[in-house]
């Protein structure tokens, strides 16, 4: 890769930052087709937001991701916001358009596209979500329009009670409640697709699972957001019951994806993205 004053640059900014896998994917998409540009990754302390945007702004970055913890607490140091962010309540992706920050948030429609890879359609089915935190907010949104009907579990029955809420004008059928072994099992009995939005299952803690197989069916599909390990026990969980398993993996190339095609108004090559991304997984697990 060379670097010149002409390089374009973008960036991602979170807390902690050294686990994400966006740098490399986004740099080899710039590679594949030939790109002026790079794409780095900065830690950016809570207290040092305002700060960061504002050196975003006066460096002339083109476009930036943000995670963990930024993507609502960034929303007020932007120029605009996407009515679907605003409606998600949190960012993940900002470009720069001439001078003008714009918000978007790319998680809800990066996790119906690697659905869709997977075959998985979600019209008519009964859909039980996990969580009710950042990455639920724009599943829940994403997903409310075309389930049949759609529970909201999470341990704080109110943020699930007030997600449900948010999403009814989609989705009359939608409901929130509390996250127990006795909702699991009365809810999952006749869902059609399970999704964890939680990071439950995480490296380093892979050993923890929400749900156990036994409260699964064969008939279902289960889709875990968490892509470190790649196939974390969850997925395993739902193996044993004979369930389709789909991991977090694509969801973050294909939001990735989306950011691209933000910022450069060019479709990136997601093949090579995902190869990228799995690659630095395994080295990061080795």
């Amino acid at each position: 890769m060379k670097v010149s004053s002409d390089t374009k640059l973008y960036a991602i900014i979170g807390d902690p930052i050294e686990h994400s896998l966006s740098p490399v994917m986004q740099n080899v998409a710039f590679q594949h087709l030939d790109l002026d540009s790079v794409y780095l990754a900065f830690r950016v302390r809570p207290q040092d937001l305002e700060a960061a945007i504002a050196g975003m702004r006066s460096l002339g970055v083109l476009g930036f991701n943000i995670t963990i913890p930024h993507k609502v607490s960034v929303m007020k140091y932007l120029d605009k916001v996407d009515y679907q962010a605003i409606e998600v309540g949190a960012v993940n992706t900002v470009v720069n358009k001439n001078g003008v920050f714009v918000g978007y948030n790319t998680d809800g429609a990066g996790a119906l596209a690697a659905l869709r890879e997977e075959n998985v359609e979600l019209k008519g089915r009964r859909t039980v979500l996990l969580g009710a935190g950042g990455a639920a907010r724009a599943l829940a949104f994403s997903i409310a329009p075309l389930t049949e009907s759609l529970v909201i579990l999470n341990r704080t029955e109110s943020k699930a009670k007030d997600l449900a809420s948010a999403i009814k004008r989609f989705n009359a059928a939608a409901e929130g409640k509390k996250l127990s072994e006795a909702t699991l099992r009365s809810k999952l009995a006749d869902a059609d697709v399970l999704i964890n939005s939680t990071p439950v299952g995480m490296y380093p803690r892979v050993g923890e699972c929400l749900v156990n197989g036994s409260l699964m069916h064969s008939r279902m599909v289960v889709f875990d957001v968490v892509y470190n390990p790649p196939e974390t026990r969850l997925l395993r969980e739902a193996k044993k019951a004979g369930a389709k398993a789909v991991g977090g993996l694509n969801m973050l190339v294909h939001q990735g994806v989306l950011s691209f095609k933000i910022w450069t108004g060019i479709e990136p090559p997601v093949d090579i993205m995902f190869r990228a991304a799995e690659e630095a997984l395994e080295g990061k697990s080795d």
